[in-house]
């Protein structure tokens, strides 16, 4: 998978990233009034610490396909 800034570390996709590629701090980014929680940051592959996941990847969808042609996740049992 790229490792680049500007790629979610989940499913490859640009992240949107407003600080991917800029030196100086930026003062907004999708990702600061996001609600990332604890069981999709446990996702990111150890050690991937060079870029943010996607805004698809931080509300939690399914990340299995690459192309984001996904569902939501969901919980519980199916019918």
């Amino acid at each position: 998978m790229n490792n680049s800034a500007s790629t979610c570390p989940l499913c490859g996709q640009l992240n949107q990233c407003a600080q991917a590629g800029v030196a100086a701090p930026v003062k907004s980014c999708w990702c600061f009034a996001e609600r990332i929680s604890p069981e999709v940051l446990k996702k990111i592959p150890a050690g991937i610490d060079r870029s943010c996941i996607c805004p698809r990847c931080a509300k939690g969808f399914d990340t299995t396909e690459a192309n984001h042609a996904v569902q939501p996740a969901t919980t519980g049992s199916q019918q």
